[in-house]
């Protein structure tokens, strides 16, 4: 009995191990995407690339191209990057980053933000087509229950006067319980293609302080058609941003607190975790994290894309640079403020 425990106990730790790699190759996946921005609309206006890097540290595997760029993968699974030549050097030379003009530098400051946005579009496109995750459809009605006269395969779209949305927080059970004091609800499905104003029973059951539904139905997300999918993706991710923006103006304005920060850590336990208690879970944080991504780098903090296309945007308009060592200082310093700082998050959510 003894071994039976050790050896299934054994097992589930080697199959979480097993999220958490899956996790790392998740986070590592986003963040060549959004290097990989840089390094296409690099060479697309003829930079000079030096190496592009997954990970950062020690090299455990380097390549090196005819043309002199390095590919290589590092032992920190962390970051990466996509190093120019003369990115932070005072003096230029033909072909250096700074040699170009500053509108075809910033468009290679932010394509890595433009493709983690696009691919958090193609994400969300592959989880709405997948498994629909946020419009439910009812599979399962109690012909004796309260609402017998809804249809099996009915799909509900509406709940008083509210569209059911994930990203912006209106979830079916979320609107179920703003309107539990309501009897009878008016919600609107579709019906064989047809959409139709019917109403919601909505009975309630108190049981150990907390409160259940009795609908007398059974739901389940619907997976949606691919042109309903990419109709819906678009509004979706740029709803995720507003909503990854309002969680920073939230934090900033001291209405939330640090606990609802990860750091990368974090993030691949969180992603393991959820991962293993169903793969569509998986579909729903790449998305999430794409977003996140790509809103993070867009901010003016030194070090990040934002910082950076706010330098070139400045050399623009007043015609010359702002001393190239000056820039690389700063944002040398604010790499290092911001990695004490995620690994400050990450020891924050551990002791806690």
């Amino acid at each position: 009995m003894v071994n039976q425990l050790l050896t299934s106990s054994f097992v589930d730790f080697l199959v979480y191990v097993g999220y958490i790699v899956l996790a790392i190759c998740i986070l590592l996946l986003m963040i060549t995407i959004h290097e990989l921005g840089h390094y296409t609309a690099g060479k697309i206006f003829k930079f000079k690339i030096d190496e592009f890097s997954i990970g950062f540290g020690k090299a455990i595997y380097k390549k090196t191209k005819k043309n002199g760029e390095v590919f290589s993968i590092r032992i920190l699974p962390l970051g990466g990057y996509c190093a120019f030549a003369g990115e932070d050097d005072a003096e230029t030379k033909e072909g250096d980053f700074n040699s170009k003009p500053p509108w075809q530098r910033l468009i290679v400051q932010f394509s890595g933000v433009l493709f983690n946005f696009l691919s958090a579009i193609l994400f969300t496109i592959i989880l709405l087509v997948s498994f629909g995750y946020d419009i439910p459809k009812i599979t399962q009605i109690d012909t004796n229950g309260v609402n017998a006269h809804l249809h099996t395969g009915d799909v509900i779209t509406e709940i008083d006067g509210v569209k059911i949305d994930f990203v912006g927080g209106d979830t079916f059970n979320v609107l179920l319980t703003q309107n539990l004091d309501n009897e009878q609800v008016p919600i609107v499905v579709i019906r064989d293609g047809e959409e139709i104003d019917t109403y919601l029973n909505i009975q309630t059951v108190s049981k150990d302080g907390q409160t259940y539904f009795n609908l007398g139905i059974t739901v389940a997300p619907t997976p949606q058609s691919l042109w309903t999918a990419i109709a819906r993706a678009v509004p979706m991710t740029i709803e995720m941003a507003w909503q990854v923006l309002k969680f920073l103006f939230m934090l900033i304005t001291g209405q939330v607190s640090l606990s609802g920060v990860t750091g990368p850590i974090s993030t691949i336990t969180t992603i393991a975790s959820y991962t293993e208690e169903s793969i569509a879970n998986l579909f729903i944080f790449l998305p999430f994290i794409a977003v996140n991504l790509a809103v993070f780098n867009i901010l003016p903090i030194p070090s990040l894309d934002g910082a950076r296309m706010v330098f070139t945007t400045i050399e623009w308009i007043r015609r010359k640079p702002i001393n190239r060592d000056l820039e690389a200082k700063i944002h040398f310093w604010g790499l290092m403020v911001l990695l004490a700082f995620v690994i400050f998050i990450d020891l924050l959510h551990f002791l806690l």
